[in-house]
């Protein structure tokens, strides 16, 4: 669907992209993440053919963007972080112009203004100002955009920003319908939403690929172990002598300790976490130690996320300079 191979974008002596390649498959909602200055939002303009790249090459559906940047437009929807909306115009004049910019005209134009609107909910404001509507309706007018032509892909960027948490569920789950019909690539920093809504995860830093799995693949392959806290009855040297015998714990802190009770966190190599909650559940029982509290902290994209793309703030900091320019 979407090839981009050895790409690179170069500000000058600094190198906003390198070498990047990856595919994207039909029919998926892929998630793309990375921290500011990563290179995300060069590599998306890159890719909607908005920015021209200093190497490499980008194909949509089989056509360069480069090369044969009309067909490949043709293939694709774009909603950028701050969508090209004229508030003075209603939603309906505004994607029929937006439509015409496409080549749509007569009968198909209409009736792809009417599919769009109602597939996006805003046909009950389509004769109100743009300037009059809220902010999620605003977004829903800019996904409308993104739908005439009947693009393959729709790519958006930041799609949630600046929404309340009821505008967010709503376009949350439009992007679910969208990923019904279309292969939908998303950017965002709401690390939730990307593992709630997408299938397959793209995280780059620093202008390069560093992972790309479905969020189960990444909590399995790059999460450092995960980790149980626990406070039992006891001396800490009875918790010590008791976690002694229980296998595939890789580490162990005790938090807080005293006559009465102490407090353990533990990292365990185990992919199930359970099967060490099992264990020192019978182990401490087998030595009549009451267990007082156990608390299993699982892994989540938030976790993955940081562990991937720290850097040093001064190295982050100039990024997103070149970032903004771009």
């Amino acid at each position: 669907m979407i090839t981009v191979e050895h790409l690179t974008k170069c500000y000058g002596d600094f190198l906003a992209v390198d070498d990047l390649s990856f595919e994207i498959d039909e029919g998926h909602v892929y998630g793309f993440l990375g921290p500011n200055g990563a290179g995300k939002s060069t590599t998306m303009n890159i890719m909607t053919g908005c920015l021209s790249a200093t190497g490499g090459r980008v194909r949509v559906d089989g056509y360069d963007v480069f090369e044969t940047p009309k067909e490949a437009k043709k293939r694709i929807g774009y909603l950028p972080e701050q969508p090209p909306l004229y508030l003075s115009e209603t939603p309906e004049e505004y994607l029929r112009f937006v439509g015409q910019a496409k080549g749509l005209k007569g009968q198909e134009l209409e009736a792809q203004i009417a599919g769009v609107m109602e597939q996006t909910r805003i046909r009950e404001v389509r004769r109100r100002p743009i300037s009059a509507l809220s902010k999620g309706y605003r977004q829903r007018v800019g996904i409308a955009q993104a739908l005439l032509g009947d693009p393959r892909v729709i790519i958006l960027d930041e799609p949630t920003v600046g929404l309340d948490p009821i505008q967010i569920i709503e376009i949350r789950e439009l992007i679910r319908q969208l990923g019904q019909h279309h292969t939908v690539i998303l950017s965002s920093h709401i690390l939730s939403e990307v593992q709630a809504i997408c299938d397959k995860i793209l995280i780059i830093n620093r202008g390069k690929l560093i992972a790309f799995d479905t969020p189960e693949g990444l909590e399995k392959r790059l999460l450092a172990p995960s980790e149980i806290t626990l406070t039992a009855e006891g001396p800490e040297e009875t918790v010590r002598s008791i976690l002694g015998e229980v296998a595939h714990i890789t580490s162990l802190e005790v938090t807080q300790a005293g006559e009465a009770r102490a407090t353990v966190r533990l990292k365990t190599d185990l992919e199930d976490i359970y099967d060490l909650s099992r264990q020192l559940f019978f182990a401490f029982a087998g030595r009549q130690v009451p267990l007082l509290e156990l608390t299993l902290k699982k892994t989540d994209l938030e976790d993955i996320f940081l562990e991937l793309t720290e850097q040093p703030a001064e190295e982050t900091a100039g990024a997103e300079e070149k970032e903004e320019e771009a």
